[in-house]
């Protein structure tokens, strides 16, 4: 199952490596939309539906992965037990997110000097776990700002095992042909989590 699915990207490279079924979900039906007319596998289903109320699914998932959408979801703990309970033991949730030290100060950009170079990534308010607002494409988007420790131990509180933790950054071939890109080596802009369902709840 894929959460926040978009275009359904993930769910058409699921099914294209062995996937039996697939299920996207997304709350935008434009998205869905297109996503419908890109595919063609008859193993993938998408459906309209906000991912905190996948409880109301009947079936268990081997494998729950969400990409940059749970940041948009304000009960991070609430949803996070949600997809522990999808999953049977020794089933995986695999999650991407907008890294915190991107999302702590709320704009999302750039000190610039007076020419526009990038000095610095400013980072303030990290421990101040709450909503930000930031604009996109000219609109204003609502984001949850969490800390480093948040997103993982909320993991480990709901028998979610860490097994890779991973902060993205360019390939050096990237860094060389797209312009401004060497910047992205300056701050974390991602951060990727890959989890297995355990027995057993991590002691605090």
């Amino acid at each position: 199952m894929d959460l926040g699915c978009g275009y359904g990207w993930h769910c058409r490279y699921a099914a294209e490596h062995g996937a039996k079924s697939v299920l996207g979900i997304d709350t935008s039906a434009k998205m869905l939309a297109e996503a419908a007319a890109k595919t063609t596998d008859q193993r993938i289903t998408y459906r309209r539906m906000d991912m905190q109320a996948i409880d109301q699914l009947p079936d268990q998932f081997d494998i729950i992965l969400s990409s940059l959408a749970i940041h948009y979801i304000e009960d991070y703990a609430q949803l996070v037990k949600k997809i522990s309970d999808k999953l049977p033991v020794g089933g995986h949730f695999v999650m991407s997110v907008e890294h915190p030290i991107f999302t702590a100060q709320g704009k999302e950009e750039w000190v610039t000097d007076d020419q526009g170079h990038n000095l610095y990534w400013p980072v303030d308010r990290y421990f101040d776990e709450s909503q930000r607002k930031t604009d996109f494409l000219g609109h204003q988007i609502k984001k949850y700002h969490r800390t480093l420790t948040t997103y993982l131990n909320t993991l480990l509180d709901h028998q979610l095992r860490l097994n890779r933790v991973i902060e993205p950054t360019p390939t050096d071939e990237m860094v060389k042909t797209i312009p401004g890109m060497a910047d992205e080596l300056r701050r974390p802009m991602m951060l990727i989590v890959a989890t297995t369902k355990t027995a057993y709840t991590h002691e605090k």
